[in-house]
Order: C-alpha cells, then structure tokens, then sequence
C-alpha cells in the first residue's frame, strides 16, 4: 500500500470520558503514523486540543438532523479521500457503528420501561430522528460499507434493516493494551487512598449512561450477597440521587482509568445494551474477572468461568449474584489474572488500525 489517503473522520458530541471519543483519537493516532492524513468534523464542543492531528472544523449544529445536514452540505467542497463517520448521518463511505444499532437498543430498553415511560419516549423527536439516519445508512444503504465490532450488531443490522452481509466487515474493538496492567505496589497505594480495607473486595462500574450500563441491577445484585466486605467503586457521569447507598463510592468521571482498574478486584457491566465495552477490555487487560450480559458484544471475545461470568440479561439478579460470589474467592481471582492479561492482549489497538486501515484502502478503490 504506497498511497497515502486523506481521510475525514465524523463526530457529534464530546465528552472527555466517551468511549467513542478516546477510540477515534486512538484510531487518528494511528492512521497519523501510518503515514495518511486526517481531519475531523464535529460540534463546537469538541476541544481544539484535543484534536492535534490535523484539521478540525466545528459545525455549528448540534442536533441530529441539523448536524447530518450541515455535514452533507460540507462534503459538496470536502476533498478528502473518504468520509468515515462514527456517527449516524445521511450518507458516508465508511460507517463505523460503534455506537450500535439504536433500534435494537430502544427494543431492549422498552423491556425494563413502564407504559407510560415508554408513551413519552414514542414522542421524543430527537430519537426519531436517530431512527430515521439509522435507516438512511442502513436501509437505504447510504453507507457504503460499515464496520461493526461484534456479530451481535452485524445480526441487528441484518436482520432490522437488510443490510447487505457483504458490505459489513467486523473489527474487535482494541486498546493500547501496555496502559493496561496489574501492578501489584501502586494498587496497595491507590487502595489506600481511596479507603479500601485490604480485606475488602472492590468491584467497579465504569461508564457513563448509568441506566443503559445497568447500575442499578449492579447494585442490588451486590445487596443480595449480603457480605459486608463488598464495595462498590462507580467511575462515570450520572445522577447519583437515583442511586445512593453507603456500600458505593462514586468517584465521577474518571479520564485515567487504568488507576481505577488497578485498585478494583472485579469489574462489573449488567449492560442492557453495549456494542462491545472498551471499559470490559480495558479491565481484562488489567488481569480483573469481567461480569457482564450477553447484550455485551464483549461477551463473544471471553469464556464463561475463565475470564470472568457471563448472565443472559442485565435483570439476571441471581445470576449477577453468583457471579459476585463466585469471583469473591481472591484465589480464583489471581488465578484468572495471567489468563485474562493473555487474553486482552489480542486485542491492542495497533490490530484494530491496521485492520480498519485496510478496509478504508479497499473503500478508497471502490469509488
């Protein structure tokens, strides 16, 4: 591969602890020194510094809509190679879908939703409008190709859109698994800080979303195996009123992570719906048992009991109860820590860029 390509990344919204934004900055990082260029477009709070490879123009819209509009009429003067969106929009080259199918997300919500919860979200305009973006590109095969980081999202775009098979390609989500490591001394130090007991058994909650992450199931669950010796650390924006209790320490956003990992004993994401969890990754390369759902595209990459436990749904109490107890035991927990590192390792970011950076070339032809 001798040409270089210009390529125009899409992204609406910024939060410094966002998943999808720490990935597409790792992604530019990437592409950056592989020789190609890179510009962004994205809403004015995206920070300037933030962005230091390359071009970044701010679009002035914020909504859904507006901003797909102001982005289509930006790609009439745009002389970039390709348009790769990381966001729903009328049309691009490369769609990655990181943020999942948002149909299937709203079927799996109306399921813990009252009627009257679920009325009101029927009336909100901005989720139509994510519907309606959604079917452009997938439907109406406004993206030219999409990459999707989990079968579970390929079957959703499938079989709610009739998405052509052959024009999905997956790629696993990847870290820069060397940020990612248990380090016995710092985590005596770090525990220390945050007051927890050496007989204490620190799970985490990392995201942000609290609802869709499955907080509150965390919670109970945790209740339910009535050991003192249990405590919550919850990393992420939300609103903490809706979810107090003395056995948790919330700890806000979090733009370090790897300390956090670092300080806990298991990681816990009751998920109703995640695409596939950076922060599960991040966490099995930081040798921690990962309990999680199937609605966890993350779930496909580890094995039930080796790597942490798997439950069929985020209300699974007395699954997520077990699985609490069953990684309670620190022997099993250590035991598990080499084989969870091995098995996070096959998912650095490096593999991830190279893989995507194919894809964009064979896009890039295929115009």
């Amino acid at each position: 591969m001798t040409k270089k390509l210009s390529i125009a990344f899409v992204r609406r919204g910024y939060s410094p602890s966002g998943g999808a934004e720490m990935y597409l900055k790792r992604l530019a990082r990437g592409v950056l020194d592989l020789g190609h260029a890179a510009k962004l477009f994205a809403t004015a709070d995206w920070p300037g510094e933030e962005w230091p490879f390359g071009p970044l123009t701010h679009l002035h819209a914020r909504a859904p809509i507006a901003f797909a509009d102001e982005i289509k009429d930006l790609r009439k003067t745009d002389d970039s190679d390709l348009l790769v969106s990381l966001e729903r929009i009328w049309n691009c080259d490369v769609y990655r879908a990181g943020d999942g199918v948002h149909r299937a997300w709203l079927a799996r919500k109306r399921k813990f939703e009252l009627p009257l919860e679920r009325f009101v979200q029927g009336l909100n305009r901005k989720q139509r409008d994510i519907l309606q973006l959604e079917k452009a590109l997938l439907a109406n095969c406004g993206a030219g190709r999409v990459i999707v980081n989990s079968h579970m999202v390929r079957n959703e775009m499938v079989d709610l859109y009739g998405y052509p098979t052959d024009r999905i390609d997956m790629v696993r989500n990847g870290v820069p698994i060397r940020q990612f490591r248990f380090d016995p001394e710092l985590r005596q130090e770090l525990r220390y800080e945050l007051k927890i007991k050496p007989d204490q058994i620190a799970l985490l909650f990392a995201g942000s979303g609290w609802e869709r992450k499955g907080l509150r199931f965390a919670m109970v669950a945790m209740a339910l195996c009535s050991d003192r010796k249990l405590r919550l650390l919850v990393a992420g924006r939300g609103n903490q009123r809706w979810y107090k209790s003395k056995h948790v320490t919330f700890l806000g956003e979090v733009t370090d992570l790897a300390r956090v990992y670092r300080v806990a004993d298991i990681f816990i994401l009751p998920t109703i719906y995640d695409p596939f969890s950076n922060a599960c990754l991040e966490a099995l390369a930081c040798g921690l048992p990962v309990i999680t759902t199937r609605d966890n595209g993350f779930s496909e990459i580890i094995e039930h009991g080796v790597h942490g436990s798997i439950v069929n749904c985020a209300d699974d109490l007395p699954g997520l109860r077990e699985a609490i107890q069953f990684w309670s035991d620190a022997g099993r927990r250590a035991a598990a820590r080499s084989t969870n590192s091995q098995r996070a390792a096959e998912f650095d970011i490096s593999k991830n860029v190279e893989q995507t950076v194919k894809i964009l070339f064979a896009a890039a032809s295929s115009r």
